[in-house]
């Protein structure tokens, strides 16, 4: 695995070591040639006196991410590695229901990953129930548009027909007060 690491903080030598070690310990649950390719985007961040940490982990066909928040950077790089791990269990466990599926995404992960000593997982796995569907008429809009009507709805993200590119793009709010673009790329 290779290490992108940032943040809006100084990230000391013991942090970098720190993260490489925690984050690198995911490595047990992938075939080796594939890690070896992967890049691990890691940014730290203090928002309101909260440290935090977020991790990206681009997969072929899968993508890992999760991101965590407490008063120690330390603490907040622990919980993210904890959440990632769930998830990669948590995962394995839907593949290996879907057993007759050979091969694709399920090769990602070891065989022997079973020899791993597993970790307590607390939560059970969920259901998805999609439980309502919406339609609504999308008017083409730019970005700024985009923002103002989802803040005129109260909601947390607003789906919407970029007039700038012709793509279907959402905005959303971001934990900092600020706001985020999410831009679909073919591949």
């Amino acid at each position: 695995m290779k290490f992108n690491i940032r943040g809006q903080i100084e990230v000391t030598e013991a942090l970098r070591n720190y993260v490489i070690k925690k984050i690198g310990r995911l490595e047990r649950y992938f075939d080796t040639p594939l890690t070896s390719n992967v890049t691990v985007n890691v940014t730290m961040n203090v928002v309101r006196d909260m440290q935090s940490v977020e991790v990206t982990i681009p997969l072929p066909g899968v993508l890992l991410r999760a991101e965590e928040r407490s008063p120690d950077m330390y603490a907040s790089i622990d919980l993210v590695e904890e959440k990632l791990e769930r998830q990669i269990r948590k995962y394995k466990t839907k593949l290996n229901r879907k057993a007759r599926q050979v091969g694709g995404i399920r090769s990602l992960l070891k065989e022997q990953v079973d020899q791993v000593p597993d970790v307590p997982d607390t939560e059970e796995e969920e259901e998805f129930e999609v439980v309502r569907t919406k339609q609504f008429e999308m008017k083409p809009m730019n970005v700024e548009e985009a923002i103002l009507q989802m803040n005129m709805i109260g909601h947390d993200f607003f789906v919407f027909h970029n007039v700038d590119n012709g793509e279907i793009n959402v905005v959303y709010k971001r934990n900092d007060g600020k706001y985020g673009l999410i831009e679909p790329v073919a591949k």
